[in-house]
């Protein structure tokens, strides 16, 4: 692959943040506007977790073929074909929904097909950073372009609110699912200078020293018990992450009815961009102790939200939740491309897989839990007993040395070298 030099290296990750900021803000459209969706079109809290839930169906199928795909032919191939196509299912999902004679159906195969097409870009960004970029760098460079996804959902926790008062659910979509095509556009053109992003049976095949990895060596590297314990750990914080993610705003209009929308999807991600920078130059150095601390800590703050509580503490509790949930996040993103850098892509397209899967159920399951109790206590203590479990696993069984086949050495220069 053709490396990145330093000043194109700079270029490349401000074009990724934006780029995982419109990921969000297309992603994040459908929980802003899910009570407007079930009010319009009379979907139970069952029906709406099917819908919020469906996205990460798709997910899970994409991310170890994106890694897989990443590792042969180059993460930005991947990205770009990923973001033309799910920018442009966003801007068509009202659409769907007015012209299907079932909107429930259509909205849920819709965003079944939005996950297919989001699930290859963290596994083609981790495959991007562990050929490109130096060991000691991955954590900052992974939590910079990392901090896009709070990012976006924080631009469109604040814009797609006001949107939706003033223009109706359907400028959500529109808005963000045409930026995000021209982001694709703009970066075909100028970054990749009009390339065609074509990806070819025959690159597929070949590719780098990742193909040397047969089914017997991933059977190897999958009984290491640090692998699986970064699997089972990521399981956990992911599937709470994209719980939070889908049911915040409902809880929030169903607990405070009188609230304003962009407060409280605003603050929370607010506090959660700066602390998912920290967390970067943190997890170099402090990868267990940040986890620990991070995991530790949120299950308090979100254990705090099943009592009753005032909306301004309420916001402040889910804004220290999140905030501390990027350490997770930056530990996870790191610690792959430290256990297998030669496999980077796929390996984190596993976890990813899991984590979606993991995160279908319980997305689904609270919907379930708070129709038949009533009760949203009973979903954050779900999630506290989840995050409580991976953080018992990843103490018990992790650590940070490479475990992957030592005779494979990635041959990509890094940043540093090329620099020198």
């Amino acid at each position: 692959f053709p490396s990145f030099r330093r000043p194109v290296a700079r270029v490349w990750t401000v074009v990724l943040l934006l780029g995982t900021c419109l990921l969000y803000c297309a992603r994040v459209a459908m929980p802003i506007c899910a009570v407007s969706m079930a009010e319009q079109f009379s979907w139970s809290k069952r029906e709406s977790g099917m819908v919020l839930g469906s996205f990460f169906w798709g997910y899970c199928f994409t991310q170890v073929f994106g890694g897989y795909v990443s590792d042969r032919v180059g993460g930005e191939k991947v990205l770009l074909l990923s973001a033309a196509a799910w920018g442009s299912m966003t801007a068509f999902t009202p659409i769907l929904a007015h012209f299907c004679s079932q909107p429930i159906l259509s909205m849920t195969l819709a965003r079944f097909l939005m996950g297919l097409l989001q699930g290859v870009h963290y596994p083609s960004l981790a495959s991007l950073c562990s050929q490109k970029v130096v060991e000691s760098e991955r954590g900052f460079l992974m939590s910079t372009v990392g901090s896009g996804s709070y990012l976006g959902t924080l631009v469109i926790g604040g814009a797609g609110s006001l949107m939706l008062d003033l223009y109706g659910w359907e400028s959500v979509f529109y808005v963000s699912g045409l930026l995000s095509v021209l982001w694709a556009y703009c970066m075909w053109k100028y970054l990749l200078k009009g390339e065609g992003p074509i990806i070819t049976l025959e690159s597929l095949g070949s590719g780098g020293p990742q193909s040397k990895l047969s089914k017997r060596h991933w059977l190897r590297l999958l009984k290491q018990p640090a692998v699986c314990a970064v699997i089972v750990t990521h399981l956990c914080t992911a599937s709470t992450f994209f719980t939070l993610l889908s049911w915040l705003p409902t809880f929030f209009k169903d607990t405070f009815p009188d609230a304003k929308g962009w407060v409280f999807n605003v603050i929370p991600w607010l506090v959660a961009i700066p602390s998912s920078l920290f967390s970067g130059c943190l997890s170099d150095h402090l990868i267990s102790q940040g986890r620990f601390f991070s995991m530790g800590v949120s299950s308090v703050f979100t254990l705090l939200l099943c009592g009753n509580t005032t909306f301004p503490w309420a916001v402040a509790f889910v804004s220290a939740t999140m905030g501390l949930t990027t350490f997770s996040h930056s530990g996870v993103s790191v610690n792959v491309q430290d256990l297998a850098p030669s496999c980077a892509g796929a390996l984190f397209g596993v976890m990813n897989t899991c984590g979606a899967f993991s995160g279908v159920l319980m997305v689904y399951f609270s919907g379930y839990l708070i129709e038949a109790t009533g009760s949203w206590a009973t979903v954050f203590a779900l999630i506290t007993t989840v995050n409580l479990l991976g953080l018992c696993t990843f103490l018990a069984f992790a650590e940070a040395r490479r475990v992957d086949i030592d005779s494979i050495r990635p041959t990509h220069p890094s940043l540093s070298e090329l620099s020198e």
